[in-house]
C-alpha cells in the first residue's frame, strides 16, 4: 500500500511539471536547445541552469533529467542547456554559450515564473567545473561575445552556483588520466582544452589561488571521498580558496562514494539525500 501510495504521490508531483523544449539560441542555421523543467503555478520560482557533464565533449540537455524533475517537482523552474562541444568548437565556445544561457533565462524569467535575482547554476562532472568558471568569470571578454536581442543589458551574474562531482582541476585530472593510461580521457581534454596551459588557465583552485578578480557567487561543493578525478584534496582547496576570496561556499561529502556516484541513477544510495540538499541550498539563496 505504501508504495502505491509512494508512486501516486510522484504521479501528482509530475501532473505539476511541464516540460518543453525552447530555442534559446540561434548561430546561423545551428540552433541550441534548452530543456525547461516548468512548475505549474504562479510562482514567483527560484530558477537553475543545468549544465551537463560528459568529459566537456559528450551527452546533452536531457542528462541529469531525474535530477532536473526532482527540482521541478519541488517548485524549481530548471532550464538544462545544450552547448557547442568539439569537434564542433573547443574551449571557450561552451561558456560562451553557459554565459548567453544565463542571460537569456534572466531576460525571461518573469515569463517562465520566476525573477531574475533568482537565477543560479547547477552542473556536474564536467558541467560542475564549467558552472563554477561560468559563475566565476560572467563578464569574462571571452564568455560574454554572444549577443542577445531580448534584455541586452542583462548580465551573467548568478544568485548561487552548484557543483556536483565537479572537476574542479581538469590540469589535475589530465595528469591522473595519464597515470591511468586512460587515453580515451585524455583525448576528450585534447580536443576540448587544446593544451595543458589552457587547462591551468580554466582551473578553479588555480584560479584561486592566483588570486584572480572574480566574482563568488553562494557555492555548494559536493562529491564524494573516494572520487577517483577529484581528489579531496582538490575539493578542499578550492572550497579554502572560495573562502579566501570572500565567497560563501558549503563543501558537502557523501563517504565512499566516487566519481558520477547518482549519473542516470535515481536510486543511487546517495541520490535522495543530495537532491535535498540541493533544494534546500537553492531555496536559502533565493529569498
Amino acid at each position: 500500500m505504501a508504495t502505491m501510495l509512494d508512486n501516486e504521490t510522484r504521479a501528482d508531483a509530475r501532473a505539476q511539471v511541464r516540460v518543453e523544449d525552447v530555442e534559446y539560441q540561434r548561430q546561423g542555421d545551428r540552433v541550441l536547445l534548452a530543456r525547461l523543467y516548468r512548475p505549474v503555478g504562479t510562482g514567483p520560482f527560484p530558477a537553475v541552469i543545468q549544465v551537463h557533464g560528459g568529459a566537456w565533449v559528450h551527452k546533452d540537455r536531457t542528462d541529469n533529467d531525474f535530477m532536473a524533475m526532482a527540482l521541478a517537482e519541488s517548485g524549481i523552474l530548471v532550464a538544462s542547456l545544450d552547448f557547442r562541444m568539439p569537434p564542433e568548437a573547443p574551449y571557450p565556445a561552451s561558456l560562451a554559450d553557459i554565459n548567453l544561457g544565463i542571460r537569456w533565462l534572466k531576460a525571461r524569467a518573469r515569463t517562465y515564473g520566476s525573477r531574475p535575482d533568482w537565477v543560479g547554476l547547477m552542473g556536474t562532472s564536467s558541467g560542475g567545473h564549467q558552472v563554477l568558471l561560468a559563475a566565476m568569470r560572467p563578464e569574462n571578454p571571452r564568455y560574454t561575445v554572444l549577443s542577445q536581442a531580448e534584455g541586452p543589458q542583462t548580465d551573467a551574474r548568478v544568485a548561487f552556483v552548484i557543483s556536483g562531482w565537479g572537476v574542479l582541476d581538469p590540469l589535475l585530472r589530465y595528469h591522473l588520466a595519464k597515470k591511468a593510461g586512460n587515453d580515451e580521457l585524455l583525448e576528450h581534454h585534447h580536443a576540448f582544452w587544446g593544451d595543458e596551459a589552457t587547462m591551468s588557465e580554466g582551473s578553479i583552485p588555480a584560479i584561486l589561488d592566483r588570486g584572480e578578480k572574480v566574482f563568488l557567487p553562494p557555492a555548494l561543493v559536493f562529491g564524494g571521498d573516494v572520487d577517483e578525478w577529484v581528489p579531496l584534496e582538490t575539493m578542499r582547496r578550492t572550497v579554502d580558496g572560495w573562502k579566501k576570496g570572500g565567497g560563501k561556499v558549503e563543501l558537502e561529502l557523501y563517504k565512499g562514494a566516487n566519481h558520477g556516484f547518482m549519473t542516470g541513477k535515481p536510486n543511487a544510495p546517495y541520490a535522495r539525500p543530495a537532491l535535498e540538499r540541493m533544494k534546500q541550498f537553492i531555496r536559502a539563496h533565493t529569498g
